[in-house]
This record gives structure tokens, C-alpha cells and sequence, in this order.
């Protein structure tokens, strides 16, 4: 378990990219459907916004974790790990819309 205080918030942004995931997921399961652009249903717009910025947010305090504060658990690095991948995810969206 971390020891720090940025690695105790990587740890809960992650967990709660997954949770925001999951009620993403359960809204799409509930027939709620995406429109023409990102920003036309605002109900599954949310849940998906704030599921980026937390995984961005484990990202970057697990890095100031582990950088600044010497953080070595093997949680925080699975956070880091999974946060750089969503942030790669949002730069190629952003950079190759398709």
C-alpha cells in the first residue's frame, strides 16, 4: 500500500476511472445512446470527462509519488501505468480524430 500522499490519490483516481467507467458502461446498457458529436448526450459525456481526468490525475501523482516522494509501491506503478495509457489514448484521440 502506499505510504504517500499522492500515491494514496493514485490509487483512488484509478479506482475511480474504473467506477466511472462502469457507469458509463451501465448507462449504455440502460439504452442510452451517443449522438453526432461527443457533446450530445451529456449523460454519457460526464461520466466519460471525469473518467479521463482521474486517470490522467493517477498519472501524474503517482509520478509525483514516486519522483519527489520515493513512493515504491507495486500499486502506484500499476496506476502509472494504467494513467499513461489512458493519457496516450486521449493525445491520440485528440491528434488523429477519426
Amino acid at each position: 500500500m502506499p505510504k504517500t500522499l499522492p500515491g494514496k490519490w493514485s490509487i483512488g483516481s484509478i479506482i475511480a476511472f474504473a467506477v466511472l467507467i462502469a457507469a458509463f458502461r451501465l448507462l449504455v446498457a440502460w439504452g442510452q445512446r451517443g449522438g453526432e458529436t461527443f457533446f450530445s448526450n451529456l449523460v454519457l459525456t460526464i461520466p466519460m470527462l471525469l473518467a479521463g481526468a482521474s486517470g490522467v490525475l493517477a498519472f501524474t501523482s503517482g509520478l509525483v509519488s514516486v519522483i519527489i516522494n520515493k513512493e515504491r509501491s507495486v500499486l502506484v506503478f500499476v496506476a502509472i501505468l494504467i494513467g499513461l495509457f489512458i493519457l496516450l489514448f486521449i493525445l491520440g484521440e485528440m491528434m488523429f480524430p477519426h
